[in-house]
């Protein structure tokens, strides 16, 4: 079930923000969960007010904070050799609960969060519970011994068996293991990453 916080911010920001939103109920919905302004002709938005919708967009997608939004756009800044639109997208999607929502074995960023929060996971032989850890190409994530047993984890296989998990990464759901291959490779087209880096750029 949605929220209604949550219905009112997948309003304003796009339906890309949650997955729950991205279902027809969403897309049907009307009466009091629609929105204020509905029916009306929308105002013109100003640049300004489009860079703070697309940060805005980040900010709930990955649930993370305007201090560590401000530090990705940061560090992708200052990194040479690379796309800063590029660099910025990665270090979004190299956060470890983003690679567990990535590999399937999260039904959400938040979901995922909370597991690695948790303990469930091990990388690199190393338990880590920091959510915002930052993984590289050829680290091996785990689940915990303790945790294949859990609700969690049961039937991951079955439940994933129509899931295309993006190219740069690979699970072993026998093993309960899986691998970094490489650097994330842009997939999100609802969010626009040089309007958040102009934003920032002020």
């Amino acid at each position: 079930m949605i929220t209604k916080p949550k219905f009112k911010i997948c309003r304003r920001l796009g339906p890309g923000v949650y997955d729950k939103c991205q279902t027809v109920k969403f897309s049907t919905a009307s009466g009091k969960f629609a929105g204020p302004g509905v029916g009306r002709r929308p105002r013109a938005m100003t640049e300004y007010g489009t860079q703070l919708i697309e940060k805005q967009k980040i900010r709930f997608s990955y649930g993370i904070t305007e201090r560590q939004l401000s530090n990705y756009v940061r560090k992708a800044v200052h990194i040479k050799g690379a796309g800063t639109a590029e660099k910025f997208y990665e270090e979004l999607e190299s956060r470890l609960d983003n690679v567990i929502y990535r590999m399937g074995l999260a039904p959400t960023r938040r979901a995922g969060r909370q597991m690695v929060s948790h303990g469930h996971f091990i990388v690199n032989d190393h338990k880590v519970t920091i959510p915002s850890y930052e993984i590289a190409a050829g680290d091996i994530i785990k689940i915990r011994e303790g945790s294949k047993s859990k609700k969690l984890f049961v039937g991951l296989a079955e439940k994933n068996k129509d899931y295309v998990m993006p190219a740069w990464l690979s699970f072993d759901f026998g093993k309960m293991e899986g691998k970094i291959l490489g650097k994330p490779k842009r997939a999100e087209t609802f969010i626009d990453l040089n309007a958040v880096l102009e934003f920032y750029s002020r």
